[in-house]
């Protein structure tokens, strides 16, 4: 028996061909090696799990593993906050990355100057901004695995609209 598609919508990128141009832009921004790939990876993770996208999660899910790290890790994405094995520069990219995806307190910057503070003693400028870049990347891909429900996949290059 094959797998019905679960897809909501056929590949985007058929009607919107510059899709592929996006996409590959944000990669190659993001890839510079300023921040490691699996910070990068992490980040995206826990971004899949805020907002409870299987595509999402299986996908970095596999990234993780294929770079080699440890179940622990990739299981502790989800509570990294009280996770003793994360690096502190890590803490603040996942730090970032939640303040950025989840709504602040009434009356406060979801950024506050602290934690931009703390994020800046890990990174340096070049690096800090590709973070920042790799956390609107995230927001992008988002969109279209929230919306369009693409197949879960642990490759870019497996089928994943149906």
């Amino acid at each position: 028996m094959t797998n019905p598609s679960i897809s909501r919508m056929p590949d985007p990128g058929q009607f919107v061909p510059e899709l592929s141009d996006v996409s590959a832009a944000l990669f190659r921004a993001t890839g510079n090696r300023s921040v490691p790939r699996t910070t990068m990876n992490l980040v995206h993770l826990r971004a899949g799990q805020i907002v409870g996208n299987t595509y999402l999660t299986i996908l970095n899910t596999a990234f993780l593993r294929k770079a080699g790290e440890t179940e622990e890790r990739i299981t502790a994405v989800s509570s990294w906050q009280d996770a003793l094995c994360f690096t502190d520069a890590e803490r603040a990219a996942l730090a970032l990355l939640e303040a950025t995806l989840q709504p602040a307190p009434h009356g406060r910057e979801r950024v506050t100057d602290e934690l931009y503070a703390e994020v800046a003693k890990h990174y340096d400028d070049k690096a800090l901004a590709t973070l920042t870049l790799a956390i609107g990347q995230i927001n992008f891909f988002i969109a279209l695995a929230v919306i369009g429900k693409p197949q879960p996949v642990t490759s870019l290059s497996d089928e994943q609209w149906g």
